[in-house]
């Protein structure tokens, strides 16, 4: 892979590769576009086969955050950062305190947070070189554990979904197949439940499917027949590329929503084969932006009020994407790109940023 070929196809602005070989560090930093404000994205942690993957995870995973901000309404851009190692062997304060140092070279550019092998731990360590960093403990001053409002994000999402094919957002009585009980996933079963809808799920870690289990009543099926379970709603929300020409076909549900991220495995062709089905996608950058919204709150200030009252305004922008596939005739995946390039595009024309100003002049929210 040609690093400067990948960098312009995908239409990145920055790309930083981060080598500290005395803490053990190798990470990239990709930052897709600060038209319309700081790129803010997760720090992941993952034990990549190679270079060329994980450069290839950071590209997507960072174009996603552009169009998940600006859908969600943000004053935030598109980054993301991996960290190649394994967080359960390899992570050490030394290896976080040197990211952190990567992170504070980009003057505010890139925001970090955690993400998958990263916690509010990490986040702390990683303050302790930067104040360009969200997800923090929240008796540092931050907002704690994202989880729950980007399953409440999912939640509304997939209840938008339900009122565009059945008539009403009720999820009562509606079965929903949640692929993935960790953090996100264990949230949503929860809501699930509490709303009365019947709720079945997998997940590779024994502890979570007990813990789903008990604590929301979900039945268990094992991984590899959940594409199989006959159910109103998919819910994605383990790894992404999930749904692809070979999961799709067994599909029984009529609509897909879950919290997971690149859900589709090549874009166009899964997005299409799941209109030409009649299966509903609700986009999956618009319905998890639950956690990008609740650490851009943190970001200018927390309150957790409004950052649910946002999570909660995802219905609408759902309801608004679904209104444009119909309105111009396109599956739903195509409607949310278009949502967000339009937003990214009116701010762009407006010319030079001013949040780059607000920036270098900031005074840290934290020591």
């Amino acid at each position: 892979m040609d690093i400067f070929d990948s960098v312009v196809a995908h239409g990145h602005e920055r790309v930083l590769v981060c080598s500290n070989p005395d803490a053990g560090l190798k990470a990239i930093i990709a930052i897709h576009s600060t038209v319309l404000g700081p790129g803010l994205g997760g720090v992941r942690m993952w034990p990549y086969a190679s270079t060329d993957e994980a450069l290839t995870d950071a590209l997507r995973l960072s174009r996603g955050m552009t169009y998940k901000a600006a859908a969600a309404g943000l004053h935030l851009g598109g980054a993301k950062a991996v960290i190649l190692g394994d967080s359960k062997t390899q992570k050490s304060e030394t290896l976080m305190r040197s990211f952190g140092r990567f992170v504070e070279s980009l003057g505010g550019h890139y925001i970090t947070a955690e993400d998958v092998g990263t916690d509010t731990a990490d986040m702390e360590t990683i303050g302790a070189e930067t104040s360009w960093v969200t997800g923090l403990p929240v008796d540092r001053g931050g907002s704690g554990d994202p989880s729950p409002v980007t399953a409440r994000g999912v939640h509304q999402g997939m209840k938008a979904a339900a009122e565009k094919v059945w008539g009403s957002a009720s999820l009562t009585g509606r079965s929903v197949a949640v692929q993935g009980l960790g953090s996100v996933g264990g949230y949503l079963a929860g809501y699930l439940a509490a709303e009365g809808a019947k709720v079945l799920g997998c997940d590779i870690d024994s502890e979570a499917c007990t813990d789903a289990r008990e604590r929301s009543g979900v039945e268990i099926v094992p991984p590899e027949q959940i594409y199989d379970v006959d159910c109103d709603v998919f819910a994605p929300c383990a790894l992404g590329a999930s749904l692809n020409e070979t999961t799709i076909p067994r599909l029984k549900a009529k609509v897909v929503a879950g919290a997971a991220n690149n859900q589709l495995a090549v874009e166009d062709r899964d997005g299409n084969e799941l209109h030409r089905r009649g299966i509903l996608y609700a986009p999956d950058f618009v319905i998890n932006a639950g956690g990008l919204i609740n650490v851009y709150n943190e970001y200018i200030g927390y309150d957790r009020e409004r950052a649910l009252r946002m999570a909660d305004g995802i219905f609408a922008t759902t309801g608004r994407i679904f209104a444009i596939a119909e309105r111009d005739g396109i599956p739903s995946y195509l409607a949310g790109d278009r949502h967000a390039e339009e937003r990214i595009a009116a701010v762009r024309r407006l010319g030079p940023r001013h949040w780059e100003l607000s920036a270098r002049t900031r005074v840290p929210l934290r020591p």
